[in-house]
């Protein structure tokens, strides 16, 4: 199984507001994100990020495309659909998941760190949006990790936008 962790983020780092907001996100961006999550299948996001994402217009995409979600909570709570799951780790999220060849794993800033922390992470999309914010969540929060990354690629998304692509070093 490939564990790809994919993020619109800010050239600083933030990949949404103190509010949970990430209305500074293109359509474009969203585009991509909606088609590679439906390309794998399978998307693994913390307890803040299903909230969120529950209200967006992603979210029913993803449900008629039939991708399986796991949020990672230390917590049970309501899940929106049948086909959703809770893990209480990133490790028991991806044995949920043992059954895909690709994982996406997008948010929050603490599952993030955490799926880094353990080695769980094969590849990083990151979608460099063209706006800074001077407080907000960062791509990784909580832990104190280092990584090595091996550039693979970069792609222009828009004339604003780009994205990179990363093999995270073991």
């Amino acid at each position: 199984m490939k564990v790809i962790l994919y993020m619109g983020i800010t050239p600083n780092g933030l990949i949404a507001k103190k509010d949970d907001s990430a209305d500074f996100l293109t359509k474009e961006e969203l585009l991509n994100y909606v088609a590679v999550v439906s390309q794998s299948g399978a998307l693994v996001v913390g307890r803040r990020t299903y909230e969120v994402l529950s209200k967006g217009s992603e979210f029913r995409e993803f449900l008629e495309a039939g991708v399986k979600i796991i949020a990672v909570s230390h917590n049970d709570f309501k899940l929106l659909s049948a086909s959703h799951s809770i893990a209480h780790s990133p490790k028991e999220a991806l044995e949920l998941l043992r059954n895909f060849k690709t994982v996406i794993v997008a948010g929050g800033g603490v599952l993030n760190a955490s799926f880094l922390s353990e080695n769980l992470v094969d590849e990083m999309y990151l979608d460099i949006e063209p706006t800074l914010l001077g407080k907000g969540i960062p791509l990784f929060n909580g832990l104190d990790f280092e990584k090595k990354l091996e550039f693979i690629d970069s792609k222009k998304i828009t004339d604003n936008e780009i994205q990179l692509h990363y093999k995270v070093i073991k």
